[in-house]
């Protein structure tokens, strides 16, 4: 190895080590009686933290490497996978979220804080892409995965590229996937839970089963339960109704029927192909809203 490289070498180690002495107090440590994990400062008081990594608890301690504090729960998005915690008392410097432009092969570095302590690792980014959409539903800005090995305790950190800038939160995806949760996405759903505490979802009132229908229609959901207050009964929905299509469009499963229950899908009316007794109608209905826990 030529001195250059080894410089180069040195040159990148001194470029890690500053970046994480440079966050050391916007990320911190999240702990309860269950669960040790990471967040970082989104705004003066309010903690963002992977929602995954936190039990069903409502207490927390913040660790950062001048103080430890309790904090609450403001609130729980499991779809966006993002969770707000507001804390009092220690100095903590809210991180600017970037979003810069992303492609496969570029460095990443994520930081995570385990007592107060930064856990770093370096990787590169595997996978970016565009939207999608979280298997319980939630509106994901851009996919990106990671190539590194992320410990558990540093879910909920930040991911960062060769400049220093924020991409957004790090995760555990399906099959110990590290994907990170941007910052278009963290903004949106931090916003809606400073201010709501929850995220508004669409509801149909409906219970609802997947089943096989003979014929060339394929699949379907029958319904099992009717919410009397909710928009399914409004329409005339009935138990034991099967709906075939969501605005003319195949209903290939539950599933996908739910994760189109978004925010921005509240107040929208939708007409559903059904059939009932061996006979196929259509049935309008507005989309109302889950109601908060």
């Amino acid at each position: 190895m030529t001195d250059t490289s080894l410089a180069s070498l040195a040159d990148l180690s001194s470029a890690i080590s500053a970046l994480s002495a440079r966050f050391a107090h916007s990320i911190v440590s999240v702990h309860s009686r269950r669960s040790r994990s990471s967040g970082f400062v989104w705004r003066p008081g309010l903690i963002v933290t992977a929602d995954e990594a936190l039990p069903e608890e409502k207490e927390f301690e913040i660790a950062s490497p001048a103080n430890v504090a309790a904090a609450n729960v403001v609130g729980r998005d499991p779809s966006t996978d993002v969770a707000l915690l507001r804390v009092d008392g220690p100095d903590l410097t809210p991180v600017a979220l970037a979003a810069p432009a992303v492609g496969a092969g570029h460095v990443a570095i994520t930081l995570g804080a385990e007592e107060g302590d930064s856990i770093v690792a370096l990787g590169v980014i595997a996978r970016a892409s565009g939207p999608w959409r979280s298997l319980r539903g939630g509106h994901i800005d851009a996919r990106i995965e990671l190539d590194l090995r992320l410990q558990p305790n540093a879910q909920g950190g930040l991911a960062f590229n060769a400049s220093a800038e924020p991409l957004g939160m790090v995760v555990f995806g399906a099959r110990h996937r590290v994907l990170v949760i941007p910052s278009a996405t963290i903004e949106r759903a931090a916003a809606t839970l400073a201010d709501h505490g929850y995220i508004p979802r669409g509801y149909l009132g409906l219970g609802l089963q997947p089943v096989t229908v003979e014929g060339d229609e394929g699949r379907g959901a029958m319904v099992m339960s009717v919410d009397p207050k909710g928009p399914g009964h409004a329409a005339g929905i009935q138990q034991g109704d099967v709906l075939m299509t969501w605005n003319d469009a195949s209903l290939r499963d539950v599933r996908s029927l739910l994760q189109a229950l978004g925010p921005d899908g509240i107040g929208k009316e939708v007409t559903f192909g059904l059939r009932r007794g061996g006979e196929t109608r259509q049935v309008r209905l507005t989309i109302g809203q889950r109601a908060s826990d």
